[in-house]
């Protein structure tokens, strides 16, 4: 099994910085997509499916592609990593689910920032475990007081929703308290999906086939919750005519293929840095420039989107050992 050279940082962060800019503006589709439809989980099943459709041409078409492919069912039966990892699609159909049903409420800064928060605590975890193909990476206590400040940086940045700014201004903290956990629980996801996704890439000796089998698990999981809220509650809403709902699909291949690729790189810290600074900047920016009808992005949103920004450097960046104690002599 052969694997593609790793990539240098300067051509890697980037990448990674380029890959994140992409979640917040399928973040803005989704979530349009949701309201258009009134109906979240379809919103979600619509992008999973196009997605799906993209991945399945990319792996035919692209010699790569095909060789990828035919390693899937090998790497599988040999358990080549724990079986369960081909479940990471479960993790972005949740992800995309979140997506579309509270963009609309929260904005997209804010649900950037949630997700970053949920993303923060869960990478601690992730290192801990050494889920990922980097291995395991010890705990410091510069990455605790990075994810302290992030927890604060974010009930910052959300602050101004609860005393009635914003879009959906005056709604009572219950009613937004469901809004705003979907979101950290995505984002505590997103971490484990990365690191499984990565290591199946080197498995699979290619990142189009772990795209492919994150798109199929994800697929199947949309699928089979649409059906029962169909059995349920009926259909929402027809597909709209407009092309650009439909582009939410192949940014999730973008940042899904872009992320399991740049993990062997630049292991999962660094993937993770570039990928959540894009976000971060690429969300506020589309509330700014673009904002959805309602949205009102107030000053704390902003400085608490730039400390979030700065937490999470404090917290992934590769301290030293120690780098919390006081010197000898000083």
């Amino acid at each position: 099994m052969t694997h593609a050279p790793r990539l240098p940082l300067i051509a890697g962060l980037p990448l990674a910085v380029a890959a994140g800019l992409a979640i917040p503006v399928q973040g803005r589709i989704n979530g349009a997509l949701g309201a258009r439809l009134n109906d979240g989980i379809a919103a979600a099943v619509v992008s999973f499916t196009t997605g799906l459709i993209v991945m399945v041409l990319v792996s035919l078409v692209l010699p790569r592609g095909r060789r990828g492919l035919a390693q899937i069912l090998p790497a599988l039966r040999e358990r080549r990593f724990p079986p369960v990892y081909v479940m990471a699609g479960g993790i972005g159909a949740f992800f995309v689910f979140a997506q579309s049903f509270t963009v609309g409420l929260l904005g997209v800064a804010l649900f950037t920032v949630a997700t970053v928060t949920g993303q923060t605590l869960s990478g601690l975890l992730v290192d801990r475990l050494g889920i990922g193909p980097a291995g395991k990476k010890s705990v410091t206590g510069i990455r605790v007081l990075g994810t302290v400040l992030t927890i604060a940086a974010v009930a910052w940045a959300v602050s101004p929703r609860f005393g009635g700014a914003g879009a959906g201004g005056g709604a009572e903290p219950a009613q937004l308290l469901l809004p705003v956990l979907l979101p950290v629980i995505a984002g505590f996801l997103m971490s484990f999906q990365q690191a499984m996704n990565g290591t199946a890439t080197v498995h699979y000796g290619s990142p189009i086939a772990a795209t492919l089998v994150n798109f199929i698990s994800g697929a199947i999981v949309l699928w089979l919750a649409w059906l029962i809220k169909l059995a349920v509650a009926g259909a929402g809403n027809g597909l709209p005519p407009e092309w650009w709902y439909y582009l939410g699909g192949p940014m999730g291949c973008a940042f899904i293929g872009l992320g399991a690729l740049l993990v062997r790189s630049l292991g999962v810290l660094v993937t993770g840095l570039g990928m959540i600074a894009g976000q971060l900047l690429g969300s506020l920016g589309l509330d700014l420039a673009f904002p959805a009808p309602g949205t009102v992005v107030a000053l704390p949103t902003v400085l608490g989107t730039v400390l979030t920004l700065g937490a999470i450097v404090l917290a992934t960046l590769p301290w030293p050992r120690g780098a919390l104690k006081r010197q000898p002599g000083r």
